[in-house]
């Protein structure tokens, strides 16, 4: 099986119909919308208790949708309530050490994104995020996140990334969201 193969017919979700399958899981469980149309990827908390927290992704790409809905389910309660959860971020053009530093807190979000991709029928790259300074994804990092993976499958996913991926499966019509085989490490 390659790496995209999965036993069933691939349908790919669009941007509005992730945003559809998002809203249906967490819009009023979590107050949270998904919002497309950003210049910049941005998470911004609601500043009352009526507002909705929206998590904003690049223009209409879907790849940026499910890269961000991947890091509102690693952010935990406290991080939810922080502009873009307190992370640190330097922007493209980042050093050597600065790229080791984002490779390790970029793991689990893109081990989650991944499977995320393949639940919605499409396919996954390896962001390194730093065009600017020609410095692509490492192999450690390719191999962490295959690690990362694999250790979901075997173990499973944290709640609400386990409910975005079945909802997901659910609207593709992938049976079983978590199948090793659906992420070959040569597929990274």
């Amino acid at each position: 099986m390659s790496a995209f193969e999965t036993p069933v017919e691939r349908v790919a979700l669009n941007h509005r119909e992730l945003e559809s399958v998002f809203h249906e899981v967490f819009e009023q469980s979590y107050r949270t919308r998904l919002v497309g149309g950003g210049e910049e990827p941005l998470y911004q908390p609601a500043t009352t208790d009526h507002d909705f927290h929206q998590i904003i992704y690049t223009r209409d790409y879907a790849a940026s949708a499910l890269h961000e809905i991947a890091h509102w389910c690693v952010a935990g309660t406290e991080r939810r309530k922080l502009e873009d959860y307190g992370y640190w971020y330097a922007p493209d053009g980042r050093d050597e050490q600065q790229q080791t530093l984002f490779e390790r807190v970029e793991v689990r979000p893109q081990a989650m994104e991944w499977i995320f991709s393949i639940a919605s029928g499409r396919d996954f790259r390896v962001s390194a995020d730093n065009l600017e300074a020609e410095l692509g994804a490492s192999e450690s990092f390719k191999d962490a996140i295959f690690q990362q993976v694999q250790q979901f499958c075997a173990e499973g996913l944290p709640p609400r990334a386990h409910q975005f991926a079945q909802a997901l499966a659910a609207r593709t019509g992938l049976c079983t969201p978590l199948a090793p085989e659906y992420f070959p490490r040569e597929g990274l």
